[in-house]
């Protein structure tokens, strides 16, 4: 069953500095959204309003037409994953797969080198390696909609491949949003792109459009 996801309506001010205003965005079953945007133009604070933890008074989101407020309370509908960690280091893995719900050994196909750590707690993980797992609890979970922040940005090269693979086989069941300063991973993966300039988001339909509203310099295109 195909869903919708659509934002619009929103603004977002921190007293006098208007961050967000007339936003609008749209993502559905089998489709990678991406949102990019220059640093302080509020590509995280869009997620989390989505998400219903950054409230506000000005706002529509809605799934399948139906308005959402508390979208945290409810993970059938969306999953969210922040720029920072967020699952306790105190955690060991097989408890995490179980608690999301998931099969370890379809994780390991992807990884096969994380077979080790199935008892392991985060925290004897680096880094990187704990950004992979919760980026695989996250897309992997049962839910119509999944909100990932900075995706790519902790990983190493050689796993971003794999990330993109899970996230393109995990978007036949669901609906992706990504956005991640490490802009030509979400240029390659997304069916669209919205750059978030002036306080609005503009649909682009070329990476050229990323030059006329200011995202990136012209020099960097035939990077």
């Amino acid at each position: 069953m195909k869903h919708y996801l659509e934002v619009d309506s929103v603004i977002l001010a921190f007293g006098e500095r208007r961050i967000l205003q007339d936003v609008f965005l749209k993502n559905e079953t089998g489709q990678i959204t991406g949102i990019l945007g220059r640093n302080g133009s509020g590509k995280t604070c869009l997620l989390n309003i989505i998400y219903g933890e950054l409230k506000i008074a000005d706002k529509s989101v809605r799934i399948d037409d139906n308005t959402i407020f508390e979208g945290y309370k409810h993970p059938e509908n969306l999953r969210y994953m922040p720029q920072f960690n967020f699952i306790p280091k105190k955690l060991c893995i097989k408890r995490i797969f179980r608690d999301f719900n998931l099969d370890f050994a379809q994780f390991t196909a992807y990884f096969p080198s994380f077979e080790k750590y199935y008892n392991s707690p985060l925290k004897n993980l680096s880094g990187g390696e704990c950004r992979i797992v919760e980026i695989y609890t996250i897309l992997a979970s049962k839910t119509k909609f999944c909100l990932l922040d900075e995706p790519f940005s902790q990983i190493m090269p050689v796993h971003i491949q794999t990330i993109k693979s899970i996230i393109n086989k995990e978007k036949q069941n669901k609906g992706i949003i990504i956005t991640d300063h490490l802009y030509n991973h979400v240029l390659d993966i997304c069916d669209n792109i919205y750059v978030i300039a002036d306080g609005k988001t503009h649909l682009t339909k070329s990476k050229s459009d990323l030059v006329r509203l200011g995202y990136i310099r012209e020099n960097q295109l035939l990077k």
